[in-house]
């Protein structure tokens, strides 16, 4: 089912908002560790991969907000996008570790995120457009 506009709106911020504070806060800790050389995991996770998951992760954060459609609110994802991605939560945390010391890396990390957080949401408000739209076509026929 489409989530009403309202809801996507509020979720789609507090998905941004929390995807900026991620970011200020990944780039205090990078600029706090960049004298510090950290070794590279030897399953570190590639770029793309981490940017789907992050992807993911920001989206299943958000999902606390709205129920599923078990009508369940504070729903755990986070084991589900692990699954998804078929990688466990030591091989991300060694990865997003490594990342955070490599800003230029993290930081086109984490414009990938926004860039596809962004694409969602203009996909969802298309989708919400196109409903209200045939709502409103049912109602006058």
């Amino acid at each position: 089912s489409i989530i009403p506009q309202k809801e996507n709106d509020y979720f789609l911020t507090e998905q941004m908002n929390k995807f900026f504070y991620i970011l200020f806060l990944s780039i205090f800790l990078a600029a706090c560790t960049s004298n510090t050389i950290i070794k590279k995991p030897k399953n570190l996770i590639p770029k793309e991969q981490m940017i789907d998951l992050l992807t993911d992760i920001f989206l299943a954060e958000g999902g606390d907000n709205i129920k599923n459609i078990n009508l369940q609110r504070s729903v755990n994802y986070f084991p589900l996008v692990f699954e998804k991605h078929q990688i466990d939560t030591t091989r991300f945390k060694e990865s997003n570790f490594y990342y955070t010391s490599k800003i230029d890396d993290y930081d086109e990390i984490l414009g990938g995120v926004d860039k596809r957080l962004k694409a969602l949401k203009s996909l969802y408000d298309t989708e919400i457009k196109l409903a209200d739209s045939l709502t409103r076509v049912k109602k006058i026929h």
